[in-house]
């Protein structure tokens, strides 16, 4: 998706600038035309001989320089899209409130390409009020925000902060330009588990951590695809521009479907939603009063069937998943057929897999053959499901 893609890449001053040069290697490889921005700051980090010799393309470094080679607003206009890594809290802050005092905040001000900043600092300053809510500014113009990481920091803190690796900045680059296969498609996911009350101090649940569902509704986003996401209790993050719908119950999910899925193409199943719950919730703190309990439970409704049998829109494609301990395929067949699903994605559960884990391992199965794909983390089974969708369920229809 790189190869001859135009990326102007702003580094500012942040110790995580020593791995813009691997970014850069990795970007030229893929056939990517790079140029780099530096700010005086960013020069106490990396060298213009580095960035040069790697991109075989000059690097700038004020206005000034720009000016008598190719005008700022030349150079604007060039890139396909600007991507300024590290960004530090200096330059959001630069951005945010239209502050063009150097080459790259001018070039940022003076481009009609997307921007995309990827935040590297301290993680107080990155947690800081100001600073987020110069980010929220950011987003709010449209310019894309990738990160930041978690783990030990150059100062010794550990948290929110780090840079992307350049691996996932190059990943995050391929996914940008890719074909926006759910362009102007509206998408409904469920994800995460419910929990359902026994009394006011306890629930049942289940091991669903929600990251499947979040991982589906990040790569329906990227593809273009709008998105609402109705999310049972986690503590996951979500891009700000998929509609998020905070839900407990499973009737909670049901009702937040059902108000939604008139608009939609297509429903994307992929909570653990409990078959079960209390048919009365005691109005105070069960007591242990003996040795055993006893509850009675009730069915809650099957949002997928009932959403599949008596959808109003008969175009609505429909997908579920189904986790399994055994029998995979024959039991997730019989799924597809019940529920008269279009697709089902079928994983087995424990071993590292499923429930809580960052790596999944699906079967993907129509009515007309059955796709295995093999073990990978979330994200990236997630944007193979998407593509699947759009092959098998879209292209054909």
């Amino acid at each position: 998706m790189l190869n001859n893609r135009k990326i102007l890449l702003g580094i500012t001053g942040g110790i995580a600038a020593y791995k813009c040069p691997e970014l850069v290697r990795l970007l030229t490889q893929q056939g990517a035309i790079v140029k780099t921005v530096l700010t005086d700051s960013a020069e106490k980090f990396v060298t213009p001989m580095t960035l040069s010799t790697l991109s075989q393309q000059p690097v700038y470094q004020s206005i000034w320089q720009a000016e008598e080679t190719i005008s700022h607003i030349e150079l604007a206009r060039w890139a396909d899209v600007i991507l300024i890594a590290p960004a530090t809290a200096n330059i959001i802050a630069k951005l945010s409130h239209g502050i063009a005092d150097d080459l790259l905040s001018t070039l940022c001000l003076a481009t009609t390409s997307p921007i995309i900043i990827a935040p590297a600092m301290n993680k107080n300053m990155y947690l800081n009020k100001i600073t987020q809510e110069n980010l929220n500014k950011l987003i709010n113009h449209n310019i894309t925000i990738w990160g930041p990481d978690s783990g030990i920091q150059a100062c010794g803190d550990v948290g929110l902060g780090r840079l992307l690796a350049p691996e996932v900045l190059l990943q995050n680059l391929n996914n940008f330009f890719a074909p926006k296969l759910l362009a102007h498609k509206n998408i409904i996911i469920t994800a995460g588990p419910t929990q359902e009350a026994l009394d006011p101090v306890r629930y049942i649940t289940n091991y669903s951590s929600g990251k499947m569902g979040y991982a589906l509704a990040e790569a329906a986003h990227e593809a273009g695809a709008n998105v609402t996401l109705v999310s049972g209790p986690t503590n996951l993050s979500l891009s700000p521009q998929i509609n998020k719908i905070n839900i407990i119950t499973a009737e909670d999910m049901h009702k937040a479907v059902l108000d939604h899925i008139d608009k939609n193409d297509i429903f994307i199943s992929a909570a653990a939603v409990s078959d079960y719950k209390a048919e009365s919730i005691a109005p105070h703190k069960i007591k242990k009063n003996n040795n055993k309990l006893s509850l009675s439970l009730s069915l809650n409704p099957d949002i997928l069937k009932s959403i599949s049998e008596h959808k109003k829109n008969k175009k609505l494609i429909t997908i579920g998943f189904a986790a399994e301990t055994e029998n995979l395929i024959e039991n997730a067949q019989k799924k597809l057929f019940a529920k008269k699903l279009d697709m089902i994605i079928a994983n087995l559960v424990g071993k590292n897999l499923g429930f809580n884990s960052d790596e999944n391992q699906v079967s993907v199965i129509t009515s007309k053959n059955t796709i295995e794909l093999g073990k990978s983390s979330k994200k990236d089974i997630a944007q193979q499901l998407i593509r699947l969708i759009y092959e098998s369920l879209l292209v054909t229809s």
